[in-house]
């Protein structure tokens, strides 16, 4: 029996942590710092664990909830994570140089990507789009 409510406690905690919300404006801060000490890497070991990080929130990121262009902003993150696997694979064969180009377009995607979600400006909101 004591297994028993063991069992059941140990299901119903996991579901409740697995349903908890990201919260997407922390998140997106701890990715922004996981893809400055990727840029900033000075060695590859130092390089491989901060874009792992960065892939990890990334995914992360798309379990949040988007109530505009949910469809773009979750093939923009992926997107995000195939050019950090594609500096993760450049660093490892070529070297840290390599990876520049790759992290160039991560940064070019972010700027793309976060136009949908800003919020509108005065003039929009007055006379819409």
């Amino acid at each position: 029996m004591k297994y028993f409510y063991f069992v059941f406690i140990l299901l119903t905690s996991s579901v409740s942590i697995a349903s908890v919300p990201v919260d997407l404006e922390i998140n997106m801060k701890n990715t922004g710092l996981a893809y400055k000490q990727a840029v900033q890497a000075t060695n590859v070991e130092e390089f491989n664990l901060a874009i792992n990080e960065f892939i990890t929130l990334v995914e992360i990121s798309k379990t949040a909830k988007f109530y505009k262009e949910p469809e773009q902003s979750l093939q923009g993150l992926d997107k995000v994570i195939a050019q950090a696997e594609l500096a993760k694979q450049a660093a490892n064969q070529q070297g840290l140089s390599a990876a520049k180009q790759p992290l160039k377009n991560i940064d070019n995607l972010r700027k793309k990507y976060h136009e949908l979600h800003e919020p509108p400006g005065f003039f929009e909101l007055l006379f819409g789009k």
